[in-house]
């Protein structure tokens, strides 16, 4: 096992690596055509050249190949590694605020908001799974399908603006008009965007939104996956020892059924990630995703590389714990 983690381990340099570069060659082509991000500082105003220098420099864009259109600026992505690796430097922004100050501050947001869709999408997923898989062709099963390929098809960024419309402002309001119902569902949970005041509360619906297609997904993984092993050999074998349905169910069939599953939820770590983007930006989540979106806009190049590649680490450490939860569910699976 410890030569299977160390092997992983040394995959992630490659990947680090090539994600890094992409982010850095895509930003400098960015401000290659569009100009240098720091005359945005000024608005209208006109900075003196002299000024406009100073600032350039210090915040890392004084750099000869950034007027260059097409150059990969292969000095500045060597600079920006021994910065980050040696240095645990990620950069600053235009406000010379440091890049780790605001990902400290906007990351409890998005854990938050991760914590919620993993485990609404786990609990909820997979028992709608094993309803429909035990139940296959029942009403519950169709209820399944028909339900999750809807929410599949639905883009996020659709059903959230839906969500807040609908839900957040139409049924809030409704609500905030009833005296006897307690603020914090009426003003937190139903709120329309992020209250500082019902920092979980207010959390609710924006996760369940983040959630809801990989929840689908997983239903549908864990009801093929329960309806195949149902059927399996060792499933007979434990009902022809006597053995309780509970524990046949619960022991032999859906430890079995849940390899594709945990699979699905490692990956969709990185997916949800991304998603946030969207939906704390739609709701107005003060998280990482509305952080990089609002870099991206500003053409702030040190924080998107910086806070994206914090977040692929994310995701690569979570690939890797996924992998090794592998042999605790099935010990055919070796590491070697």
């Amino acid at each position: 096992m410890g030569r299977y983690v160390i092997r992983r381990l040394l995959q992630f340099i490659p990947t680090v690596l090539g994600t890094m570069f992409l982010l850095h060659y895509l930003t400098s082509l960015a401000i290659q055509f569009s100009g240098n991000p720091v005359r945005a500082l000024f608005g209208d105003r006109t900075p003196s050249p002299a000024l406009l220098e100073a600032i350039t420099e210090r915040l890392g864009y004084g750099d000869p190949c950034l007027d260059q259109k097409g150059n990969p600026c292969f000095g500045m992505f060597l600079d920006r590694l021994q910065g980050i690796f040696l240095n645990f430097d990620f950069g600053i922004n235009l406000r010379q605020r440091e890049v780790t100050d605001l990902v400290a501050d906007a990351i409890p947001f998005t854990l938050k908001l991760l914590v919620i869709a993993i485990v609404f999408e786990a609990v909820v997923g997979i028992a709608a799974g094993v309803l429909a898989g035990l139940r296959g062709g029942s009403f519950a099963d169709y209820t399944v399908k028909i339900s999750t390929v809807f929410v599949i098809s639905v883009p996020i960024f659709v059903l959230g603006l839906i969500v807040r419309e609908f839900v957040g402002v139409e049924f809030g309001n409704v609500l905030r008009g009833q005296s006897w119902i307690p603020d914090v569902i009426s003003t937190g949970v139903f709120s329309p965007g992020f209250k500082p005041d019902y920092p979980w509360a207010s959390l609710i619906i924006p996760g369940m939104v983040l959630g809801a297609t990989s929840l689908a997904v997983t239903a549908r993984l864990t009801r093929t996956s329960i309806m195949e092993n149902i059927r399996a050999d060792y499933v007979r074998t434990a009902k022809a020892k006597g053995l309780t349905t509970k524990r046949v169910i619960g022991v032999h069939t859906l430890r079995n059924s849940l390899i594709p599953v945990i699979t699905f939820l490692g990956v969709d770590i990185g997916a949800a990630m991304a998603g946030a983007v969207v939906t704390e930006t739609i709701f107005n989540v003060p998280g990482i995703g509305r952080l990089v979106t609002m870099s991206a806009r500003t053409g702030e190049s040190s924080v998107v590389i910086g806070v994206v590649t914090m977040l692929v680490l994310v995701v690569l450490v979570a690939n890797l714990l996924v992998d090794l939860l592998y042999a605790v569910l099935d010990p055919r699976i070796r590491y070697e």
